[in-house]
């Protein structure tokens, strides 16, 4: 018997890898987050499988579903939106399905802020623009931030931000964000990307509050930096003719020259 964690992706159905599929076929129990995975995942469960929305459930509880999976030999698809490595509060069930000696796998899905990206049809690192992705979010009711984890620090690299869990806090990150990055900073809001209700916004930091719209709520990701918008950036080494490759040597004389013809 065994645990399957699996990334069930953005929202969209079908952005959900080979392998979570399978997995979840394969398996006669489903834990799935309701609030969030789309109840057409559920339809590559096997007939007959247990299904269990774990949205009103606590830790405990939910334990007590893995716990008796555990007894009777059933493997378990346990569903999570997005990527499992942040927010999914994987790590307290993992942890304690290690102190029961239950075997577990994890199985990563596409993340929330790479559907946004795609929505948006945009790179989120260009080449003298920005060249890091920030992952953060502002402190919520259930979950603080470390002292270090302040936007005003991650602001400072001028990285690309990619803010969740922050849709509820529009006011601390224009006041934070703003002395680093300019009232003038692209900024895109991206509201249930890849779902069919997708909505998504440009606009500025300065614009931010604005535009926002009542239907905007917790299931919006908020992306800040100046690769949103930027025409003017330089093109990177990788394609240029003159650049000097392991998979396009430039003379004969190159190091990869004889690397490229299969010699050792």
């Amino acid at each position: 018997m065994t645990v399957h964690f699996i990334g069930a992706g953005p929202g969209a159905p079908d952005l959900l890898t080979l392998r979570g599929r399978d997995l979840i076929a394969s398996s006669p129990v489903c834990l799935y987050a309701g609030s969030l995975v789309p109840e057409a995942i559920l339809g590559h469960c096997p007939d007959g499988a247990k299904i269990v929305n774990t949205a009103s459930l606590d830790l405990d509880a939910i334990m007590t579903e893995i716990e008796a999976a555990h007894a009777a030999g059933h493997d378990v698809a346990r569903l999570h939106s997005g990527d499992l490595s942040v927010w999914s509060a994987m790590g307290e069930q993992v942890r304690r399905i290690k102190a029961a000696g239950i075997p577990f796998t994890v199985t990563p899905g596409v993340p929330s802020f790479s559907a946004a990206a795609a929505a948006l049809g945009n790179e989120l690192t260009l080449p003298g623009v920005a060249q890091s992705v920030v992952l953060t979010r502002t402190p919520g009711r259930a979950t603080s931030m470390p002292a270090g984890e302040t936007l005003e620090n991650f602001a400072k690299t001028g990285a690309t931000l990619a803010l969740h869990l922050s849709i509820g806090n529009v006011d601390q990150v224009v006041a934070d964000l703003t002395p680093h990055y300019g009232e003038d900073c692209p900024v895109a809001v991206a509201y249930r990307a890849s779902w069919p209700d997708e909505k998504i916004l440009r606009c500025t930091l300065g614009t931010l509050k604005a535009a926002l719209t009542p239907d905007i709520t917790r299931t919006a990701l908020i992306l800040v930096g100046h690769a949103l918008d930027s025409e003017g950036f330089a093109e990177s080494c990788l394609y240029s003719t003159d650049y000097d490759r392991r998979y396009r040597p430039q003379t004969a004389e190159s190091p990869w020259a004889s690397w490229s013809h299969g010699d050792d």
